[in-house]
């Protein structure tokens, strides 16, 4: 049975993945990548190192993002969301941002230092200096959902 997720089970959704695949457009070309994130009150918060997918997103803010959590062929739920880019920039909401992403992504890591490009470090006097994150989020003003079990 194909279905339609309703609003809170596409926020269940969201805040229970940590890996969505984010699509940015700019000059003609459509870039689509994976990218760890945390969810929470309508906003998707990630980080970068400089390249592709930033300098794109800062010509052209306006972005999709897809999640899903598949059991199988005939079980599965995906949310599309679509919003905009915002580089954060003030030092407090960046650590805050940054915070809750390692948190949520420690659990996974299996040696506890040596992850910079995820901002974790041996030293947090790391980032910024030796290591240059961007962090980000997506406000998101639009979303979907489908899913399909048997």
């Amino acid at each position: 049975m194909l279905g339609k997720l309703e609003q809170p089970e596409i926020e269940a959704l969201l805040s229970r993945q940590i890996t969505g695949r984010l699509g940015c457009h700019a000059n003609g070309i459509t870039y689509i990548v994976p990218v760890n994130y945390v969810y929470k009150n309508g906003v998707i918060y990630a980080h970068s190192g400089p390249g592709k997918k930033i300098e794109m997103m800062r010509q052209n803010p306006k972005v999709c993002f897809e999640v899903d959590e598949i059991k199988n062929i005939f079980s599965w739920k995906s949310v599309i969301a679509w919003g905009k880019f915002e580089e954060i920039t003030e030092i407090g909401e960046q650590e805050q941002a940054m915070q809750a992403l390692i948190h949520r992504i420690m659990p996974l890591v299996e040696q506890p230092s040596g992850h910079p490009s995820h901002g974790i470090t041996e030293s947090e006097y790391d980032l910024g200096d030796k290591i240059d994150l961007i962090v980000y989020k997506i406000v998101i003003d639009n979303t979907t959902g489908r899913f399909e079990h048997n």
